[in-house]
């Protein structure tokens, strides 16, 4: 069982002051954070692409280069690379460049993505928005198994007969498909034998175990061994000493951030009933003291059958003291206590439900 973390390096007003800070001093603080997420022995450490003034971070590749050459073990991916308005070229090169500076700890999640900005940006229609999608992760699944490329597609030039490098450290890179629980993309990365990563921002993740066994039936059916697959889940939280304190720095900034993106979506209001109910046992917040939130990873571990669990930390603005103290207390104390868990769990033979 891993767990990790994941940002969009978010650049939001502080709710108190107003203050908005640099895009570089956010990107420079992410640094810090995922040094310290090494440090305290996490496994995995995902950024998120956007192409919007209140995220700081477009090419997640270079952010997570200059974590690798300041880190150890921690494995480092995109949370997610925008595929669909990216050339699948580059972003291979991009990440096994990242691959070498960190000597095989990268990885790509690649996804549609849930914002639209890259797609004017680059040129691209957005009636071709899954058909953009399905040709480059085509292209980037060759590139990855080959080192010399043959492809020809309809929204990218062909490729005849020419090699792609620098090759990575690991053969194949891992590439992860990244969904919102549509069962069409869950059953895609299944046929295709690819590591699943959800986004469970909303509802019951006890809902998505459904979606975890359409993962593996398909999977199977296409002849994968689906002892090797991993299924991935991306939440929203924060660690603090107490559920009170949790709850009092993280509501405030993740209402805003949340209200925001429901105005351009036409979502609801987030309010404080929203909050609560979304950090129960069965919602889908992992905030909390640190044993109220190692028993909910554990609860998606033995009900819906995630093997990687990511937390969302911060989804808007925070101070970056608050942050790194919910990193600290994730390694050092929410993690222990979920692989002792997790462990014992299966030493007695007990299925996951």
């Amino acid at each position: 069982m891993e767990i990790g973390l994941t940002t969009f390096v978010e650049t939001t007003p502080d709710v108190k002051t107003g203050k908005v800070i640099s895009h570089a001093e956010r990107i420079r603080e992410v640094l810090e954070e995922i040094i310290l997420a090494d440090e305290v022995g996490l496994d995995v450490y995902g950024v998120g692409e956007h192409h919007r003034k209140d995220y700081a971070c477009s090419t997640p590749a270079v952010l997570l280069a200059a974590a690798a050459s300041r880190t150890k073990n921690i494995r480092l991916t995109s949370a997610v690379t925008v595929l669909s308005s990216d050339d699948p070229v580059r972003v291979f090169q991009e990440f096994s460049m990242v691959d070498a500076i960190s000597n095989g700890r990268a990885e790509i999640m690649a996804g549609r993505g849930s914002f639209i900005e890259s797609f004017p940006l680059f040129g691209y229609d957005l009636q071709d928005y899954d058909e953009l999608f399905e040709e480059k992760l085509d292209l980037l699944l060759q590139i990855t198994e080959n080192e010399i490329i043959n492809w020809e597609g309809r929204h990218r030039p062909s490729i005849p007969n020419r090699g792609v490098y620098p090759r990575p450290v690991q053969n194949p890179l891992p590439v992860w498909i990244a969904s919102g629980g549509t069962p069409q993309s869950v059953a895609r990365a299944g046929m295709l034998g690819l590591p699943l990563a959800l986004a469970i921002i909303g509802g019951s993740p006890l809902q998505f175990a459904a979606l975890v066994k359409l993962y593996y039936r398909s999977a199977e059916k296409a002849g994968h061994d689906v002892s090797k697959l991993t299924v991935a889940s991306h939440s929203h939280g924060f660690v603090a000493q107490t559920t009170e304190e949790a709850v009092e720095k993280f509501f405030p900034p993740t209402q805003y951030a949340m209200n925001v993106l429901g105005r351009e979506r036409g979502w609801g209001q987030y309010t404080r009933d929203t909050f609560d109910y979304a950090r129960s046992l069965e919602g889908a917040l992992y905030t909390g003291d640190v044993k109220s939130v190692a028993e909910k990873i554990i609860l998606l571990r033995k009900k819906v059958g995630i093997t990687r669990f990511m937390l969302h930390c911060p989804v808007g603005s925070m101070p970056h003291e608050d942050v790194m103290k919910s990193i600290e207390l994730l390694g050092k104390e929410v993690a222990p206590i979920v692989h002792d868990e997790v462990a014992r769990w299966e030493a007695a033979g007990m299925p996951e439900e």
